[in-house]
């Protein structure tokens, strides 16, 4: 799983997804390290966007929310238990992201890069992942709005999706091995990278077509290596 990525500088966002700021803006700036709890930026289709045809195509917003999705349940803000990523896999039946699921809260985690353990070494040793064309990643997620039923605040949070990566020749190198399962059966995790064409998509498009974009990048799309 992902803990810790690098948020880009706001204007940076803007100029690469083509955002627009529709109101002041009250965000971290960047680039800043962002860890689970922390604030993030993350894109998102406007709440009350229905502009979504060929002369007024779809415009998506900018959003400052913590990196920790809270759920429609929760009591509080602070969880006890982690959410910055989501298994894809089972994001469709776990209570914590089946709605934003099913509402089709799906968000773009702009990243300039994230970060991974190897454990080759017997040691965790951390590796940085970035792309290799040298654009900022666009990490595929959910998102959440909550409110504090005693203050009334809305919270905004989000998670960022993960998938099975055991047959990936380079994240499957990651993470520390569990000894007692096989190495074709350790779960190694990986972010899902979405592609600037694929954008519109998997903000707006249904849950089947974005289905079908939860998928792996080539190795020859990452610049990787130690931090």
């Amino acid at each position: 799983m992902c803990t810790r990525y690098i948020s880009p500088e706001v204007a940076a966002v803007e100029r690469h997804w083509h955002v627009g700021r529709q109101q002041p803006w009250r965000g971290v700036e960047g680039p800043v390290d962002v860890f689970p709890g922390y604030q993030g930026t993350f894109i998102r289709a406007a709440a009350f966007d229905v502009s979504n045809d060929e002369t007024n195509p779809p415009l998506p917003e900018l959003v400052t929310g913590q990196w920790n999705l809270i759920p429609w349940f929760a009591t509080t803000a602070k969880l006890k238990f982690a959410t910055c990523n989501a298994r894809s896999e089972e994001m469709a039946a776990k209570a914590s992201y089946k709605l934003p699921w099913a509402r089709g809260q799906r968000c773009i985690i702009p990243a300039a890069a994230f970060f991974e353990p190897n454990w080759e070494t017997g040691k965790h040793v951390r590796w940085r992942f970035k792309r290799s064309d040298g654009t900022p990643w666009g990490l595929a997620g959910l998102w959440n709005t909550w409110v504090d039923k005693t203050t009334g605040e809305m919270v905004e949070s989000y998670t960022m999706l993960t998938l099975n990566a055991d047959s990936h020749p380079l994240m499957n190198r990651m993470h520390k091995p569990d000894a007692k399962l096989a190495a074709n059966a350790q779960d190694k995790r990986s972010v899902v990278p979405i592609e600037m064409a694929d954008v519109n998509t998997w903000l707006y498009g249904s849950q089947a077509e974005a289905t079908g974009l939860i998928r792996l990048t080539d190795v020859d799309g990452f610049e990787a290596g130690v931090e």
